[in-house]
């Protein structure tokens, strides 16, 4: 192998080597934010909760298809009603990394346990899959799928 030819390899293993460690910082970075939205979600914290949204996300929830205008608007309205998240904890939490490094998903089961204002508890699993565009102002959602897991 000649000079050329391993100095051009070397510069595609540390391009490779480089990517590799860079998506793994952002998975990284990912799974920190995801453990931070929903812990907001978790206290009821509504407006760091609503931050980690893209002002146009949009949302599919068991009721269907939303923006977050409107779901600010219902999500505030049920917490201000007495209703309340006791626990939100995510498992099986799997993040992939788009290839330029600047959007990614996050797929988990969330494991809610929410205490009505009637008093009723819940305790249920919803499947969640949030996509983080990196923007000017940070990463941000810009869409989410929340479902329930279906119970066998």
């Amino acid at each position: 192998m000649n000079r050329t030819s391993i100095c051009t390899l070397f510069a595609l293993i540390t391009l490779l080597v480089g990517t590799a460690v860079g998506q793994n910082a952002t998975e990284q970075e990912i799974a920190k934010l995801e453990q931070q939205f929903n812990g907001a979600y978790a206290k009821n914290d509504l407006e760091p909760y609503f931050s980690f949204y893209a002002p146009d996300a949009i949302q599919w929830l068991p009721e269907g298809r939303t923006d977050l205008a409107t779901y600010k608007r219902d999500w505030t309205a049920y917490i201000s009603a007495g209703n309340r998240v006791e626990a939100a904890d995510l498992l099986e939490l799997q993040v992939k990394v788009s290839p330029g490094g600047d959007a990614a998903s996050a797929a988990y089961i969330l494991h809610v346990r929410t205490k009505l204002a009637s008093g009723t508890v819940t305790d249920e699993q919803f499947q969640e899959t949030d996509v983080w565009f990196k923007l000017a102002s940070g990463w941000k959602i810009v869409a989410l799928h929340y479902s329930p897991v279906t119970k066998k």
